[in-house]
């Protein structure tokens, strides 16, 4: 439903270690003038894990990913990217799930593309799990 629209400007605090920082951000912001790619994710969450490595591949291709920790408790975030590895450049905490209501999400994970103007250009429900399926996010990217 958002896709052609804005991304929501919620601001969210930052992931510093595996606390939650002081320092706060919104996804529009978090973007600075270039396209990105925006993952909603959990520590919790079983496809969030099996889509773990293309989010790893993507990070190897050069897309910037941001990462929004839905209504998780941002110690089992850090150990989930500890163990995982990290492929956000910023990782925004939605502990009490706003940004995913903004954001029209009906469960984790949800992707979206978000061009250089804030403007959300592709939506992925559900785990980004194939080579095609990273294909897709990637040229919805270049796009952009």
């Amino acid at each position: 439903a958002l896709v052609g629209k804005p991304v929501p400007e919620t601001v969210l605090p930052l992931l510093e270690g595996a606390a939650v920082s002081d320092k706060m951000l919104d996804a529009k912001t978090a973007a600075v003038g270039k396209p990105v790619v925006l993952n909603v994710f959990a520590s919790w969450c079983a496809p969030c894990r099996l889509e773990h490595p293309q989010l790893m591949a993507l990070k190897a291709q050069g897309v910037k990913v941001i990462g929004i920790a839905y209504k998780d408790d941002p110690a089992k975030t850090r150990a989930f990217l500890d163990e995982l590895g990290d492929p956000f450049d910023v990782v925004l905490v939605d502990r009490e799930g706003r940004a995913g209501l903004d954001l029209g999400i009906s469960g984790v994970p949800e992707t979206f593309v978000i061009d250089a103007y804030g403007t959300i250009q592709h939506k992925a429900s559900g785990p980004i799990i194939t080579d095609q399926d990273r294909a897709e996010l990637v040229a919805a990217f270049q796009k952009r």
